[in-house]
């Protein structure tokens, strides 16, 4: 252990501007890729938007369909295709079957 801290010292005492130069390129990196601005996050952040942009889809296309919905709900037949659907409503004489899906 002792030979290799000597080694690095002495490769310290011959190339003191080199040394420096390595050292400073490695916190440049570690600080381009780690910092709240760094590569790392701004990946995060992407997956994050991409998630995002996703849901506002679905949110969106469930607006579109409950809008649809309210248009349609003064109609007899709509109000009994909900109550069947919803909450598994039934003419008398009918026989229901429930299947869930996953």
């Amino acid at each position: 252990m002792k030979k290799i801290i000597d080694k690095i010292w002495e490769y310290i005492r011959s190339n003191p501007k080199k040394f420096f130069f390595q050292v400073a390129f490695a916190l440049f990196v570690v600080w381009i890729f780690f910092d709240d601005y760094g590569i790392v996050k701004r990946i995060r952040m992407e997956s994050e938007h991409r998630v995002l942009l996703d849901r506002q889809k679905y949110e969106q296309k469930k607006i579109l369909e409950n809008e649809l919905r309210i248009q349609h709900a003064h109609e007899p037949d709509s109000i009994e295709k909900a109550a069947r659907e919803k909450y598994n409503f039934r003419k008398p004489g009918e026989t229901l079957f429930i299947i869930k899906t996953r």
